[in-house]
């Protein structure tokens, strides 16, 4: 049986498959399996994947009628033989080493059960435009699943077998949200852990389900996050009583109207800022459209601000200059102390520098000490 089952549900991912495919079978790891679950794909991802199985015997393609991701992952889940499960997406690219690094960890630490890794931030054309980490060690990662951080990359995690087994998979009903669900639930009875190197390039592009579902996802994460805390407390899980997460169902679980509208506007700034990002302007305006229509009466001053620092930002591109400028200003006269963070992020990296060269200095200060 393989060490690793690399676990991937694709539906018409013909335009990234070739190379999101083709970075798992060239891992310097060799020994594993690659279960790819076709969900009903109706572009040439199926005539792809039938190419990419006749020249590698370590692929195994399944064909299903679409039946959306969590069914996909867990079918693909079940059918793993592997010691360990990793993800991986179809729009995204492994680095070579990816499953070493990772195999090795786990090999190393048998107390822990997940781990993720940092990724670098691609555009469609595949262009980096930024490198996001996530906290490394367990107490870290729990403290920040709390705090309502997701804390993985989902498709960077490796995970034991029998962990996810005895987790009973993905949640249906968390929708868009199975990911931090499952974290959530694996974090109440295992260690967990991220790479602080990159282990993926992580692809933002328009049809990335966490921007055209923005808003269900933070429902649903919403939701998962309530009833981690009410496990927590010693309630039973109340998401094993409900087929659906709705605005409804979450004032039964005691989330107020105004907490949900928060979570929703602070989806869309993200959804809004990662559009930047990846230069995908044209969509960002389509996310601004219909940021408008929240309630930001619910909003806190610092979402409000970044929501018009991001409308500033697309009308600039769309040289719309003054329109641009006076979007800016606005927010800047609404919440002055925004104006302050270039220069905090330039005394952070000043601060990381200069403890950098004084640091060797302090360990032969200690050293020395040591020997008198």
């Amino acid at each position: 049986m393989p060490t690793v089952s690399v676990v991937m549900s694709v539906l018409n991912g013909e335009r990234f498959l070739a190379e999101a495919v083709g970075s798992i079978l060239t891992q310097s790891l060799t020994d594993f399996e690659f279960i790819i679950v076709n969900d009903g794909s109706t572009d040439r991802t199926s005539a792809l994947l039938h190419g990419y199985q006749k020249s590698d015997s370590r692929l195994r393609v399944f064909h299903q009628q679409n039946k959306g991701l969590v069914e996909s992952l867990n079918r693909g889940c079940a059918l793993a033989q592997g010691k360990y499960i990793a993800r991986m997406d179809a729009d995204d690219v492994a680095l070579k080493d990816r499953l070493l690094w990772q195999v090795s960890f786990l090999e190393n630490h048998p107390e822990v059960a997940v781990v993720g890794g940092a990724i670098e931030t691609i555009d469609a054309a595949g262009r980096s435009f930024a490198v996001e980490r996530f906290p490394t060690t367990d107490f870290e990662i729990k403290s920040s699943l709390l705090r309502g951080n997701c804390s993985f990359a989902h498709p960077t995690v490796v995970m034991r077998r029998e962990t996810l087994q005895s987790a009973n998979g993905y949640r249906k009903v968390v929708n868009h949200a199975e990911d931090y669900d499952l974290w959530l639930r694996i974090a109440e009875r295992f260690r967990l852990a991220n790479l602080g190197s990159i282990v993926l390039r992580y692809r933002r592009h328009p049809n990335q389900i966490s921007i055209r579902r923005c808003r269900q996802q933070a429902v649903s994460a919403l939701a998962a996050r309530t009833a981690a805390l009410l496990r927590r407390s010693g309630s039973p899980d109340p998401l094993d009583t409900f087929t659906e997460i709705t605005p409804e169902t979450l004032r039964t679980l005691g989330v107020t109207e105004a907490e949900q509208q928060r979570a929703v506007v602070r989806a869309y700034v993200t959804t809004v800022r990662g559009m930047c990002d990846a230069g995908e302007f044209l969509e960002a305006v389509q996310a601004i459209q219909i940021g408008r229509t929240l309630d930001w009466d619910r909003a806190n001053g610092a979402e409000i601000t970044d929501f018009r620092l991001l409308t500033a930002r697309v009308y600039w591109h769309q040289r719309l200059f003054g329109q641009s400028l006076f979007t800016a200003c606005n927010a800047l006269a609404r919440r002055p102390v925004t104006m302050g963070r270039p220069l905090k992020r330039l005394l952070s990296r000043l601060s990381f520098v200069c403890f950098g060269e004084i640091r060797p200095l302090i360990r032969e200060g200690i050293q020395q000490a040591k020997h008198s």
